[in-house]
C-alpha cells in the first residue's frame, strides 16, 4: 500500500497547465514570526515532475546576475496561485543546459499559437458577412435627402 492510494488528491483550478519552458509567476504565503505575506517568484520552468503528492515543479530566475532556483509542490497549502505569463518554445522537458548559460543566452522564445482549420474557416465566414457602409469621400458630394 502506498501513500498515493490513502491520500486523495483534490484538483486546484488556481494552477493552470503548464510545462517546461513556460515563464510563470507563482505566488507563495510566506510566513514572518507571526505575520503572514505573498511573495512572488518569476521565472522559467526548468522541471515539472509528475508523481501524485510528489508532483513539484522547478523555477529558475537570473537576479542581480546570480541564478535562483526554487522548487514548488503542487499540493502544498503555501502555494497561493500560478499564472502564466508566456509559452515558451522548447523541445526538451527537463531545461537542466540553462543553468550553464548566461542570462541573455538562456532566453526562450515564445509559441506562437495557431488556428485549427474549422476556426480559420469561421473566422473568414464572420467577416466576410459583415457589411460595412461606405465612406463618403470629398470628391462625391453625401446624397442629398428629400
Amino acid at each position: 500500500m502506498d501513500i498515493n492510494s490513502i491520500v486523495e488528491l483534490k484538483p486546484r483550478p488556481e494552477i493552470p497547465a503548464f510545462a517546461a519552458g513556460d515563464t510563470i509567476k507563482a505566488s507563495i504565503k510566506v510566513v514572518e514570526g507571526d505575520k503572514e505575506r505573498i511573495q512572488a517568484f518569476q521565472g522559467v520552468v526548468i522541471r515539472v515532475k509528475k508523481g501524485g503528492i510528489n508532483s513539484s515543479f522547478t523555477v529558475r530566475k537570473v537576479a542581480s546576475g546570480v541564478g535562483v532556483e526554487r522548487t514548488f509542490f503542487f499540493q502544498s497549502p503555501r502555494l497561493e496561485k500560478v499564472e502564466v505569463i508566456r509559452h515558451g518554445k522548447v523541445r526538451r522537458a527537463k531545461l537542466y543546459y540553462l543553468r550553464g548559460l548566461s542570462e541573455r543566452a538562456g532566453r526562450i522564445k515564445e509559441k506562437t499559437r495557431k488556428l485549427p482549420a474549422e476556426l480559420k474557416v469561421a473566422a473568414t465566414e464572420n467577416t466576410a458577412t459583415v457589411a460595412v457602409p461606405p465612406v463618403p469621400t470629398p470628391e462625391t458630394p453625401p446624397a442629398a435627402t428629400t
